[in-house]
């Protein structure tokens, strides 16, 4: 018998059970939370009961549903502009990364035996793929956006934040929404949803769409097309029984589709390495009579000549029971998710036949079961304990095709197959990856109210986890042949392993909160946090005699100490909010891609690369000088560095070489190992330097003016709307490099229209109003060639929104 069935058995045969006497205020869907919209009472369920904003002693922002279609955040990528602690990258859906205050998942690496630090619930399901962040958000209610450990309040553990989507419930008063955005670009949104009773008083039902279509912003001279376009579609459906006047079940479906022609990263710059002249970039593309369409990559042309494809359908089912037993709720969230993937890629970035063809297609199938009980109302001793069981399966099939200018780019001329095009034109490699990820969790958050100022709320969890993957890869020369030289080995290596790990770990949380006076308060909390272990699934580094090193299939949990501070205040007739936090996180065994000499080459793996030390402060800030006028300002100060990190991958400045350049002041590297190849540094000592993917600074900040105005007999009010961003420069590299630091950039958006709230809303808007320039990531090409890729952002996009509510 499952639970939630369990639940409804149980709940028809308890008798009614009074409403409680102090419910939570009600919501108020703000423009963008009340740390930005400086009054009101914004609900949040962060803490799996329902408070306002501003009690809950966590640091945290909260984003409804208006604010998100007013400044085109329609997925988590556009989020990180309203939301500076929020980083987001992604290069195609697969090889996304979610960071919070620069940690979550390790920068440019991609590995399904790893898990990601930064948590993505959608109406409290956990989904494990960061791909689903990649989709359109549909029927949002709010995103709140947590910051820091949640590991003793979440099923799934969360060492970095989390993501916290709400949707919009099934309503007993028939109500039918629709939002229609045209631009440039031939971009073209329509979202839709209706809701209304099927049974009175008893069953409601929602039903939800969102298409997303866009050109491409990259033109392929090449192959005369348009690339990193927009093609996504989304259905959702939820069922809200009222089952017994205790129990409410909701039963939830979805499905998504997105399969764009997407996603190219084309020619940035040339950066000079230690190699020989002949093995760099500039020379080795002249020996080939090649040169790029245009070495301005603003220019957004390219002519990589492999189909790209980035494909993917996911949803599922989830069954949400909830049963008022009076003192408490009890809370069951059952749900079975899939993931589908299905890409093409250019590896090698160019229109040269380096790579010819690389792809991973991935089935992903996850069931999760959190049970959780809270208590109701306020009272001496709040409570929320909890139990969680997730499974999770992935099969992959890997292939990659080298071509005929393989051997120029990737082998030394000194070597035995030299330039010669046959030796590795039609390198075959064939991957058959299987994954299953069992984790099981009791979890725990008392609060103590000392008294009616102070409370101190400690938090405990217990977790497994068991993964098991196999890993077989099968090579074949360009005659078919499983026979290889050493220079094919040095390029694609069989290999056969099973890697398997297992833990068990104890880790928690102490926050102790005080209220000043009802709009002031205080909070700080300490956290020993893990985030799990796991094995390697992307190939291992090899011994002398070609067998992999089966003591690197896998890598221990990272242990996490957080420690923050927060200010919560709201003063001038709480037409003001200023919130503040201070936190710092130290990592040690930090999971990220180590060097390993193999053979005679260098090989990147995935490892515990040593410690991490991020710090910072926070600042969200909202102003309502009158009831026409809003002002939000937002800032971060992030200093994310790596404490000790002595083997990591070299910055493309040392590729081939042993001389240890200086690098912002810094000297980089070690010296050379004996035995190296060429003499050539094996790996880089990086301790001191920055993470990558974070900023220093990082602000948003914005303003809205509205008045009065009659349109049609329709009373409402014209409005402009200004929501601007910036982040200081960045690393787009795990080892820090000149090459690929991504300068600082500020984005400016601008909207202005006429609403009638809760009715209407028409409005045209322009993003990124001064067509700035910027990369959103900077990567090195394969081969440690000095070639550097990138994928700009967008550029200025301009359209309407108009959005009726029935």
């Amino acid at each position: 018998m499952s639970l939630t069935l369990a639940l409804i058995l149980a709940a028809q045969t308890t008798p009614a059970v009074p409403p409680q006497e102090d419910p939570a205020p009600p919501q108020a869907e703000g423009r963008l939370g009340t740390a930005q919209q400086g009054g009101g009472d914004v609900v949040v369920t962060a803490r799996r009961r329902a408070e306002t904003i501003q009690t809950v002693p966590i640091a945290m922002s909260v984003i409804g549903g208006i604010a998100l279609a007013e400044t085109g955040t329609y997925n988590v990528n556009r989020l990180t502009q309203i939301q500076p602690t929020l980083q987001f990258y992604s290069t195609n859906p697969r090889n996304s990364a979610a960071n919070i205050r620069g940690l979550g998942a390790p920068f440019g690496l991609t590995n399904d035996g790893i898990e990601q630090g930064v948590g993505i619930y959608v109406d409290q399901v956990y989904y494990s793929r960061i791909a689903s962040a990649t989709f359109d958000f549909t029927d949002t209610e709010r995103i709140e956006v947590l910051r820091g450990p949640q590991g003793t309040l979440y099923g799934k553990n969360t060492t970095a934040g989390a993501i916290n989507i709400i949707t919009r419930a099934p309503s007993f008063t028939p109500e039918a929404r629709v939002e229609l955005s045209a631009g440039n670009y031939d971009f073209f949104q329509g979202k839709a949803s209706v809701s209304g009773p099927l049974v009175d008083d008893k069953v409601a039902v929602r039903l939800s769409t969102s298409i997303t279509t866009r050109r491409g912003t990259i033109y392929n001279t090449r192959q005369q097309e348009w690339q990193n376009s927009q093609d996504n579609l989304s259905l959702r459906s939820q069922f809200l029984w009222h089952a017994t006047p205790t129990l409410d079940l909701t039963l939830s479906g979805d499905y998504a589709r997105q399969n764009p022609n997407c996603c190219v990263q084309y020619y940035a710059r040339v950066g000079a390495t230690q190699r020989p002249l002949d093995r760099q970039y500039p020379r080795l593309a002249a020996a080939q009579g090649y040169s790029v369409p245009s070495t301005n990559a603003f220019d957004r042309l390219t002519d990589v000549d492999t189909d790209l494809r980035a494909k993917q359908e996911l949803g599922g089912l989830s069954l949400v029971a909830n049963w008022d037993v009076g003192e408490a709720t009890l809370t069951s969230v059952s749900a079975w998710r899939f993931w589908h993937w299905d890409p093409s890629n250019d590896r090698d970035f160019i229109g040269l036949p380096i790579t010819t063809v690389s792809a991973n297609p991935s089935q992903q199938s996850q069931v999760t079961q959190e049970l959780r009980i809270a208590s109701n109302g306020k009272r001496t001793l709040d409570y929320v304990l909890g139990a969680f069981y997730f499974w999770q399966s992935i099969d992959t099939q890997g292939l990659q095709v080298q071509g005929p200018a393989a051997s120029a780019f990737l082998l030394n001329p000194a070597s035995a197959g030299g330039r010669n095009p046959a030796t590795l034109n039609g390198l075959t490699s064939r991957n058959t990856i299987g994954f299953t990820n069992t984790s099981a969790a009791l979890f725990g958050k008392l609060t103590w109210h000392v008294d009616d100022r102070l409370s101190v709320a400690p938090g405990l969890r217990l977790n497994y986890d068991r993964k098991d993957g196999n890993y077989l890869s099968t090579v074949t020369n360009g005659a078919g042949s499983s026979t290889l030289t050493s220079d094919q080995r040095g390029v694609l290596s069989p290999q056969s392993y099973t890697p398997s790990f297992t833990n068990w770990n104890l880790s928690g949380d102490l926050t102790v909160a005080y209220e000043f006076n009802p709009n002031v308060h205080y909070y700080a909390t300490y956290a020993r946090s893990y985030k799990s272990g796991g094995i390697n699934l992307s190939g291992l580094p090899l011994d002398a005699q070609s067998n992999p090193i089966l003591a690197t299939q896998t890598v221990r949990p990272e242990k996490v100490n957080h420690f923050e501070l927060g200010l919560k205040t709201q003063f001038a007739d709480r037409r003001a909010t200023v919130n503040i936090a201070g936190f710092w996180t130290e990592i040690s065994d930090y999971q990220a891609t180590v060097n390993n000499l193999q053979v005679n080459v260098l090989r990147g793996y995935l490892a515990n690369a040593g410690r991490v030390r991020t710090r910072g402060i926070e600042i969200d800030s909202a102003f309502r000088p009158t009831s026409r006028f809003n002002i939000y300002a937002n800032g971060a100060f992030t200093d994310a560095r790596y404490t000790r990190f002595t083997n990591a991958p070299c910055p493309p400045e040392l590729s081939g070489g042993t001389a240890l350049p200086v690098l912002n002041g810094q000297i980089v590297g070690t010296p050379a190992a004996a035995g190296t190849p060429g003499n050539s540094l094996p790996y880089c000592n990086i301790s001191g330097q920055w993470l990558p993917g974070v900023s220093r600074w990082a602000f948003s900040y914005g303003a809205e003016y509205d008045l009065p105005a009659t349109v049609g007999g329709v009373e409402g009010q014209f409005y402009l709307g200004y929501d601007g961003s910036y982040r200081s420069k960045f690393s787009s590299n795990p080892s820090r490099s000149a090459y690929t630091d991504i300068d600082g950039y500020s984005l400016s958006n601008l909207r202005a229209g006429f609403k009638a709230p809760g009715n209407f809303n028409a409005f045209a808007w322009v993003r990124n109003l001064f067509d700035h320039d910027y990369y959103e990531v900077l990567a090195t090409q394969s081969g440690s060639t000095g070639l550097i890729v990138g994928q700009p952002g967008d550029p200025r996009t301009y359209g309407v929104t108009i959005s009726k509510s029935f």
